[in-house]
């Protein structure tokens, strides 16, 4: 199973704040957004890598969080502390891939390789969008297993570990959900219907009338089966913008579960946000 991180956003609600630097490197107490979340990704057996999809104008910055994580190039010589990459053409958007090998060190390192997509964008105006941005990592690194897909703007207060577990005992896709009970906020996210056995019957997004309490966030399990159906998505109609576009186009064509999320999380979507997750986080 490899991961892929969908970080290629612009966060232009945080602005000033990430008008120069990418949201997911945000420092959140002694660590970053993105950091917490493969800290705790990493240790999960199932993994193999990670692929980190970011754009034209953060790339350089993500190669430089690579370096600081320990990441080494050993294939070319280079030292593990190192923080020079590896770069390579890759991808339709015309981007470039930079691949590292981590090696534990005297810091603390993320052990299973990283490789970081530029997707070629430099301004929100031509954005992608994070369908796209999968289908980038998909086509870069012919991917053909399952695939835990999540953005890098949450902080989650529980491991994905269970989340991989599920899946592996449904042996379908997944999304996670949990309850919401304001109308208002349901009105911002996907929102599922599932039956006794938490299959998913139907999924709304961004619905004025939501037909349940299930809020979806932004973390998925793709099984390697289902990989035809995601390069296909966006010719067959499926939406380019948000990665629920992906798990409603897919609700409708596979089978897909949901997995109720046992603890908080955390959405950093603005400024005022991001300070409460500073506060709550030391």
């Amino acid at each position: 199973m490899k991961t892929i991180v969908i970080a290629a956003g612009y966060a232009t609600r945080l602005y000033p704040l990430t008008e120069n630097f990418p949201k997911p490197l945000l420092e959140i107490g002694k660590s970053t957004i993105l950091d917490r979340l493969l800290d705790d990704i990493d240790t999960i057996p199932e993994i193999e890598e990670h692929i980190v999809v970011t754009n034209g104008k953060f790339a350089g910055i993500f190669k430089e969080w690579a370096g600081r994580r320990d990441f080494s190039t050993r294939p070319d010589g280079l030292g593990r502390n190192d923080t020079s990459a590896v770069i390579s053409s890759g991808g339709e958007a015309g981007g470039s891939v930079i691949s590292s090998d981590g090696e534990a060190g005297v810091e603390k390192s993320i052990t299973k390789p990283i490789h970081i997509i530029n997707d070629g964008t430099f301004t929100n105006e031509t954005r992608l969008g994070a369908v796209r941005d999968l289908i980038l990592a998909l086509e870069t690194f012919n991917v053909n297993e399952d695939i835990l897909v999540v953005a890098a703007d949450n902080i989650l207060d529980f491991s994905l570990r269970g989340f991989v577990e599920a899946f592996r005992q449904r042996g379908t896709s997944m999304l996670m959900c949990y309850h919401e009970p304001e109308l208002f906020k349901l009105q911002r996210t996907g929102v599922i219907e599932v039956d006794d056995d938490f299959r998913v019957l139907a999924m709304q997004e961004k619905p004025q009338e939501p037909k349940s309490h299930w809020a979806v966030p932004p973390f998925y399990i793709y099984r390697k089966e289902d990989l035809p159906l995601i390069r296909s998505a966006i010719q067959n109609g499926c939406g380019a913008d948000a990665p629920g576009n992906l798990a409603h186009f897919l609700v409708d064509k596979t089978t897909v579960h949901a997995w109720p999320m046992p603890a908080g999380r955390f959405d950093i979507g603005s400024l005022d946000t991001y300070q409460e997750a500073k506060q709550k986080y030391k």
